[in-house]
């Protein structure tokens, strides 16, 4: 082999060097692409956009649909727990033609009972001045008044602790007892106990409450719907039925109106009526100790013994 010159030996190195290079160069013919699956790209840019009309729908139909009515809770007849009429409303007035004497319309009437008595537990200091009267509060066996024994016997310790009732007149003092021999025995009597011959009778036909010896006997019927008088205010006239009743024990006798307007005394039987007319109608066969005139005086309900602050002093 012959030797090269300068010259070939330059035109040699580019010759192999093209030979390298060729590799990189792109192939005459480009790869086959990859066949993609069909259906499968138009729902990439599909699926988002029926989700958003699907929100934009929903959101629609939301805002625009008016809101539906509250589902009444049905009343439930005949509960069996016990109501009772509670306050008028205000300004509001029992029924002109409903007679004075009938028992309000309310709530269903605890009872019967079993003709014996249970001493509520409760004792309290003495209150008022002079001879001192001791007693007891009771509640019928057998029957769950209203708000039970324990409100019933607040309501009468109250009412007698209070200056306006017995205690006012300077002359008698009290003192709530729950163990040995009381003077006095204040019971809570179911409507049918109450109404026994035994008891307070029904000569008048309307429920009553009343005082046999040492013994007073409040009528729960009267003593959960109180009297047409009252206009449906039970606390007042539980008030009052104790301070009547034991105004009885005290010696009171029964009092017509005094005056035309004005509160009727506490010994007037406002149970059945605040009308001395009304009074002489019910009681003509029946006197209740007293013969009532028909004068036309009208008076207003009243509970209390000495309703003005200091009027028994």
């Amino acid at each position: 082999m012959g030797r090269l010159t300068a010259s070939g030996r330059l035109r040699q190195a580019r010759q192999h060097t093209r030979r390298a290079a060729q590799p990189l160069a792109a192939p005459a013919q480009p790869p086959r692409p990859e066949r993609k699956k069909p259906g499968a790209g138009w729902l990439v840019y599909v699926f988002p956009l029926v989700i958003a009309l699907t929100a934009i729908t929903a959101f629609r139909v939301v805002k625009e649909e008016p809101p539906a009515e509250p589902t009444p809770t049905p009343v439930v007849a005949g509960s069996a727990t016990p109501v009772s009429i509670g306050e008028a409303p205000p300004g509001a007035k029992f029924a002109k033609q409903l007679a004075s004497a009938q028992l309000p319309d309310g709530g269903p009437i605890p009872g019967p009972g079993k003709g014996t008595f249970h001493v509520v537990p409760g004792t309290s200091a003495q209150v008022g001045k002079g001879k001192l009267t001791t007693y007891t509060i009771e509640v019928e066996d057998g029957f769950q008044p209203v708000g039970g024994d324990a409100l019933f016997a607040e309501t009468v310790q109250n009412t007698l602790s209070n200056p306006k009732s017995w205690i006012g007149g300077g002359q008698i003092a009290l003192k709530r007892v729950d163990s040995g021999k009381a003077d006095l025995h204040i019971r809570l009597a179911s409507q049918e106990t109450t109404r026994g011959p035994k008891v307070c009778g029904f000569d008048i036909p309307y429920d009553t409450s009343c005082r046999l010896d040492d013994n007073v006997y409040l009528n729960d019927a009267r003593w959960e719907r109180g009297a047409v008088a009252f206009q449906g205010n039970i606390l007042l006239y539980q008030q009052y039925a104790v301070n009547h009743e034991v105004g009885h024990f005290f010696g009171g006798n029964h009092l017509p109106c005094a005056q035309n307007g004005g509160l009727a005394p506490v010994m007037m039987q406002q149970t059945l009526s605040t009308a001395d007319n009304d009074l002489a109608d019910l009681t003509t066969q029946n006197p209740q100790g007293i013969v009532v005139p028909h004068d036309d005086k009208v008076c207003q309900p009243n509970p209390w013994p000495f309703p003005v602050a200091g009027q028994g002093q």
